[in-house]
This record gives structure tokens, sequence and C-alpha cells, in this order.
């Protein structure tokens, strides 16, 4: 007997059965990975570098900022990474 849950799933499957994903593509999508990992730890990087002066400083309005920044920097990076992953995904060469 099926759980609800595996019942669900087949359902789901039949109306939008989901898209392999080639190794080549699989590939692609890794080295996108790699990239934009090393994108975000570069602007980490110097940007951490920043936080820590203003807080020699004691420059919190810079502080909050660069921090703000940041998270920014981070949500438009992964923004990026899934619009060319998608990209990838639904490139059927």
């Amino acid at each position: 007997m099926k759980s609800s849950y595996e019942l669900a799933m087949e359902r789901l499957d039949k109306s939008s059965p989901s898209k392999k994903v080639s190794d080549k593509q699989k590939k692609q999508m890794a080295e996108l990975d790699s990239v934009y990992a090393a994108k975000v730890a570069e602007r980490e990087i110097a940007l951490k570098g920043d936080i820590s002066k203003a807080m020699g400083e004691g420059d919190f309005d810079t502080i909050n900022q660069l921090q703000q920044r940041l998270t920014s920097d981070r949500k438009k990076l992964a923004a990026e990474l899934e619009e060319k992953k998608e990209a990838i995904r639904s490139d059927r060469k």
C-alpha cells in the first residue's frame, strides 16, 4: 500500500513530468556553482575587510551599509546563478 505522499508525487509527475538533466548539463551547472561560490567568497572577503575597518573606527552606519550591501550582493549572485542554471536546464542540445 502506498502512502499519501507517494500517491501525490505520482499525480504530480503525471501532470508535469520532471525533466532529466544530462551529464553535460550537470557538469556545466557544477562549474557555475564553483564560479559563483568564488564570486560570493570574493565579495565577502572584500566587504568583511571594510566592515572590520569600520568596526575599528566605531562607524556603525558604515557597518550597517556594508552588511546590507553584502546581503544584497549575495542575493543578486544567487539569482544570477539560478537564471544561468535554468538556461542550461532548458537547453536541449
